[in-house]
């Protein structure tokens, strides 16, 4: 665009012939426009609407378009995501580039301006382009679905295997994902710290159910061996025992903060292990094997928690459902993890597995994110 103007001056011997400073300066006074000698379709430049915080940062050169070629596109800020939607407009807007009100300029007919309708020293606007309309900015929820769909696609598993071609196949950096994902960097740390992802020798993964199962488990019994507290397991201790076991520091530290929370006790770093996400953990091996009766189900769950934690049907609000079935009620896994994110196929899923829902058991699959999932509305 600036190379076609500097080439129409330079065939014209003259500068840019009035520009966006006359505009703007314009108070009240009229002004003559006239056409740049540059003056075309310029499909390349678009008209992009935006408030001061969104403004801030495309001044400050933090906004990135993402999205592949057969998604539509989506600006993001360092913090939100932002659909695009073009918005026609009957009126005619036109575009002006900076420049300097003192040269004559061209009439549509392309006849010399000068001592015409308007001499050298009043002030000209040159139109480089007439615009449409101008592209919209609606803050929207990024676009997880997606994040969750490839970090599926190779879990990390203990002791894999790496095949030498297919090392990498599957397994995506950071710069991949922003790449892929239509999510600005903060809603991507937010997405992976939510699918309890890890970057492992630069690849963002999520760990494999039987695999942290095993971890949790050898934490446990080391627990029960050692004679730790499973609110006061000390950090060192049992990072020093699972690597003698064979387990990575990485791996072990990960699956201690998805099952527990780092506390400090007489200055020094411990795990406190969390009753509901232990508990739940169980829940959901319990129910691998499908639909069961309730009380078989809570009996084999009671069996299987570690001492001295106790189950409460409230925890697993959103992860399983139970109906009845005669004078039996049965429960089996549906967990709001599994759903989409965006209404439509969130409420689709939904009534896929039931035509109709109570409000009770409803409300935890439309809570969950709740901000996220009805910021589109």
């Amino acid at each position: 665009m600036d190379a076609e103007m500097e080439n129409a001056e330079a065939q014209s011997g003259t500068g840019w012939y009035g520009g966006a400073d006359a505009v703007l300066g314009l108070a009240g006074a009229s002004l003559s426009v006239c056409y740049h000698e540059a003056f075309g379709p310029h499909d390349e430049l678009l008209l992009l609407e935006a408030d001061d915080e969104v403004l801030s940062d495309l001044l400050q050169g933090r906004v990135t378009v993402r999205g592949c070629p057969d998604e539509e596109a989506v600006l993001c800020t360092p913090s939100a995501t932002y659909a695009m939607k073009f918005v026609g407009t009957s009126n005619s807007v036109f575009m002006i580039p900076p420049g300097e009100p003192t040269a004559p300029s061209l009439r549509p007919d392309g006849a010399n301006m000068e001592g015409n309708v308007a001499s050298a020293t009043d002030d000209v606007a040159s139109i480089v382009k007439v615009a449409s309309g101008s592209i919209e900015l609606v803050r929207t929820a990024p676009r997880l679905d997606k994040l969750r769909k490839l970090l599926n696609e190779r879990p990390y598993v203990l002791d894999e295997d790496l095949d030498s071609d297919l090392q990498h196949k599957g397994l995506y950096t950071w710069q991949d994902l922003c790449e892929l994902v239509q999510a600005s960097d903060g809603e991507m740390s937010e997405g992976l710290s939510s699918l309890s992802a890890i970057e492992i020798d630069g690849f963002w993964r999520t760990v494999d159910v039987n695999s942290a199962n095993t971890i949790l488990d050898m934490i446990l019994h080391n627990s029960v061996l050692h004679d730790w507290p499973l609110n006061s397991v000390p950090k060192n201790d049992v990072l020093s025992v699972m690597e003698s076991d064979g387990f990575t520091h990485k791996i072990v530290t990960h699956c201690l903060n998805r099952f527990g929370t780092k506390v400090e006790q007489e200055a020094k770093s411990c795990w406190s292990l969390d009753e509901r996400r232990v508990c739940l953990q169980f829940a959901r091996r319990a129910l691998g094997g499908g639909k069961m009766k309730l009380e078989n189900f809570m009996d084999k769950w009671e069996r299987s928690i570690p001492s001295g934690m106790c189950k409460d049907l409230q925890m697993l609000e959103g992860e399983v459902l139970c109906e009845k079935i005669g004078a039996e009620t049965w429960v089996h896994a549906f967990s709001v993890t599994d759903l989409p994110l965006s209404p439509a196929d969130r409420f689709a899923a939904l009534f896929r597995e039931r035509q109709k829902w109570e409000w009770k058991d409803l409300q935890p699959y439309i809570r969950y994110n709740s901000q996220q999932l009805w910021s589109v509305f």
